[in-house]
């Protein structure tokens, strides 16, 4: 492993171990991104997966937040379908729509088109080789977050084309071919297995896995399209990095956090529609929650931003709890609306912890 500066602020890393701090972390999903004036600047000269793609540029945006907030930690300036392009299938950021596959997974036998071991050092070494500048770049300020994103939700992106409010073709497959769709979602492990180790390497001190379209499921389903996988990237990757705090968030699984608690995440991430008093008492200690602010908030003033992360705060409680919101920054967002979420966390919980 490289040899990296002294971490300044690890107090992320003991919130996910457990231990108790004089004041909650705080980051934002979605942190580096769209609503930062010097995000776009370097977009208005660069492709979106240009930039994911050269090292210098990814670092880049990924502190630039960091310069601007009072973070607890910075997540890697990536996408979660790099890991369809390692398999071999083309991904374009279509301005105005999202991602677009212009050749999806159709029907179970498109699936002969997919690289079956595709060289992952080789695919995906623009991200390690960003994760590895960006920590020497970061001169250890923050923790470094690397991410994936996790079998099933990569799976609705590769059949349906891009994003949809159902993913109906995706979650058909799951009743029609349900040992190809076993067969996907394996061979899609594999490779985020080997990913996340990867990113380990080059320098990441955290990772976080993101089931976007979990809520899609019901309780049964997850138990067994996503569930399985999910416990699977925990268990190997640990293996490898057993000191790596990891974070699942299955966005809109309510029903899943009994599930979830007993995997090998030492933290679960809960959207902004779950009930954080509820969800302690389902994880009790066993687990650090984060979240999980409404994203929606930022467009109120700064009152009304202080009065939700008081309520936010209050329903966690002053142990285990890394603040963030339920999920990504919006593009429109105001910068300064994002600091006094960040400065409110801080004030707040320095308060009820009575510093």
């Amino acid at each position: 492993m490289p040899d990296f500066p002294p971490l300044k602020n690890d107090l992320i890393l003991r919130v996910a171990r457990g231990e108790s701090t004089k004041r909650t972390p705080v980051w934002m999903m979605r942190q580096a991104g769209r609503y930062l004036p010097e995000y776009q600047k370097v977009r208005s000269k660069h492709e979106f997966f240009d930039v994911v793609g050269t090292p210098e540029l990814a670092a880049e945006v990924t502190i630039q937040p960091i310069d601007r907030f009072d973070l607890d930690a910075a997540i890697i300036f990536s996408d979660i379908l790099v890991i369809p392009q390692a398999l071999g299938l083309e991904v374009q950021m279509v301005k105005g729509k999202g991602p677009h596959f212009p050749e999806p997974l159709r029907s179970p036998s498109d699936m002969s088109r997919l690289t079956e071991e595709p060289d992952v050092d080789e695919e995906l070494g623009h991200v390690y080789d960003a994760l590895t500048l960006t920590r020497h770049e970061l001169d250890g300020r923050v923790p470094l977050i690397g991410f994936s994103g996790a079998p099933w939700t990569l799976m609705a992106y590769m059949i349906e084309g891009g994003g949809s409010k159902n993913y109906k073709r995706a979650r058909a497959w799951l009743y029609e071919a349900p040992d190809a769709a076993h067969s996907l979602l394996q061979q899609t492990t594999d490779v985020i297995v080997d990913y996340l180790i990867g990113q380990v390497r080059a320098g990441a001190q955290m990772l976080q896995v993101f089931d976007s379209w979990a809520g899609l499921f019901g309780p049964q389903t997850f138990r067994t399209f996503a569930l399985p996988y999910l416990k699977q990237i925990a268990e190997r990757v640990k293996k490898e990095c057993p000191d790596v705090p990891m974070v699942v968030f299955a966005k809109g699984a309510h029903y899943a956090l009994e599930d979830l608690v007993e995997t090998e995440y030492e933290i679960i991430g809960l959207d902004w529609t779950m009930d954080p008093k509820a969800a302690r008492l389902v994880v009790g200690e066993r687990a650090t929650l984060q979240g999980n602010l409404d994203p929606c908030t930022l467009y109120g003033d700064g009152e009304t931003i202080r009065r939700a992360v008081q309520d936010m705060l209050a329903g966690f409680g002053s142990h285990r709890h890394i603040a963030n919101l339920g999920h990504g920054m919006h593009p429109d967002h105001d910068p300064e609306h994002a600091r006094i979420f960040v400065d409110s966390v801080h004030e707040v919980s320095e308060q009820m912890r009575g510093v």
